[in-house]
């Protein structure tokens, strides 16, 4: 049969309408606690650290196509292997992908292939509310000198955050990645937003949009309808890092990324006590609970006083920071108000030097012990390790829990 050009022209404009016209995704449901409990069950102890390749300073020098560098990945996964960390979390960026969908993607698909290699699997960060509001695309600045985090970018930056018409920009972002790793074994978490409410006071604050944690409650909210209809095999999650957790008290953003998510995240850098209680106050909600950041030396947080107790409670733990290197996250936060010129007399967070040494050996030996590795051969300590040295320079642990960012 001969269509008319008028019916032609309507068949075509009815195809091109009809995904338009479509009924939304359907969000799908949070997780029962059955069936996170089964994941727990499944994945066991999760353990590790937040990870970025030490020669690069933010999201955007580890991810951008000309300055992805898989073999400082794979040579660094190497030693965490050698720990026996079984999960690193790692922070994407939407300007990359943006940019070039495919080869974004592409480079994911390879970081996963080298985690994989070493036995590890990976909790991607999509968004993330801290340091500086503006990144931009292309080369990233050189550090500055001995100051904590001077390069990490916000995800997305400023002009998007400020304006939520703008928001549904990520969209595509979002569910894009999601979609593409959807039921990929090797992706264990998706972590939604990094800290969506930190106004970054200390450091960045000056430069935040008013109103910041209210516009990032918005974003969130959006953040995760998005990521519901993709429905994805892995579990969502959003984590809560500051103020007060009891039931009464919640904030209203931490009660919607608490209740939201299918297996509760957090953070906290204070002592065993601190980090104790709030554990307990977690177990209400019955659910595998993570502690996605935690380990800063100076104020109590370290892995001889944290790691056995979360290892006891069947806590996932994952450290700040791996090899020191452009993050300079060996420096405390304190470094954006007091000037250092040198290495501080105790580290802030990170386990390795560059060159494979490591900075404590009793760390090290302490981590391979809470994961089984150390039965299975010692790990080669480099020489100019600082693992030997005398601590008894260093400064005595504070006892606040953090009250700034990272």
């Amino acid at each position: 049969m001969k269509l008319s050009t008028r019916s032609r022209i309507l068949l075509l404009a009815g195809a091109l309408l009809a995904p338009l016209l479509a009924a939304p995704a359907e969000a799908a449901p949070r997780w029962s606690r059955e069936k996170a409990q089964a994941w727990h069950r499944e994945k066991g102890w999760l353990v590790g650290c937040n990870f970025g390749p030490s020669n690069a300073i933010n999201q955007l020098e580890m991810w951008q196509a000309d300055t992805f560098d898989l073999k400082a990945i794979d040579r660094e996964l190497a030693w965490a292997e050698g720990l026996g960390f079984n999960s690193i979390r790692v922070f994407l960026h939407n300007l990359p992908y943006q940019q070039d969908p495919e080869g974004f993607l592409r480079r994911m698909d390879q970081f996963l292939a080298v985690a994989d290699k070493h036995k590890i699997g990976v909790m991607f960060v999509l968004l993330d509310s801290v340091w500086d509001p503006y990144p931009r695309s292309g080369k990233q600045r050189e550090p500055r000198p001995h100051l904590h985090n001077s390069g990490w970018v916000q995800a997305p930056g400023r002009e998007i955050l400020e304006n939520p018409a703008r928001h549904a920009e990520l969209k595509p972002y979002v569910q894009g990645v999601i979609r593409r790793f959807r039921n990929d074994r090797r992706v264990q978490v998706w972590d939604l937003i990094n800290e969506p409410d930190n106004t970054n006071g200390n450091s960045y604050g000056p430069l935040e949009p008013a109103g910041k944690p209210e516009l990032a409650f918005e974003l969130l909210k959006k953040v995760w309808a998005w990521a519901k209809e993709v429905d994805p095999d892995q579990p969502l999650t959003s984590a809560p890092w500051a103020g007060e957790w009891a039931e009464e008290r919640l904030k209203p953003i931490d009660r919607f990324m608490f209740e939201e998510s299918d297996i509760i995240t957090f953070h906290m850098y204070a002592p065993l006590p601190e980090t104790r209680r709030r554990v307990e106050q977690l177990k209400r909600y019955g659910r595998p609970i993570l502690c996605t950041e935690y380990m800063a030396r100076p104020i109590g947080s370290t892995f001889q006083a944290i790691l056995p107790f979360f290892k006891e409670q069947e806590v996932g733990a994952y450290n700040w920071g791996f090899v020191a290197g452009k993050t300079q996250t060996i420096y405390p936060w304190d470094s954006w108000q007091r000037q250092y010129t040198g290495e501080p007399p105790l580290w802030f967070h990170d386990i390795f030097r560059q060159d494979g040494s490591v900075y404590r050996e009793e760390e090290v030996r302490l981590i391979r012990e809470l994961t089984g590795k150390l039965r299975q051969g010692a790990l080669p300590v480099r020489p100019g390790s600082s693992a030997r040295r005398s601590v008894a320079a260093a400064a005595p642990p504070s006892r606040g829990v953090r009250a700034t960012t990272r």
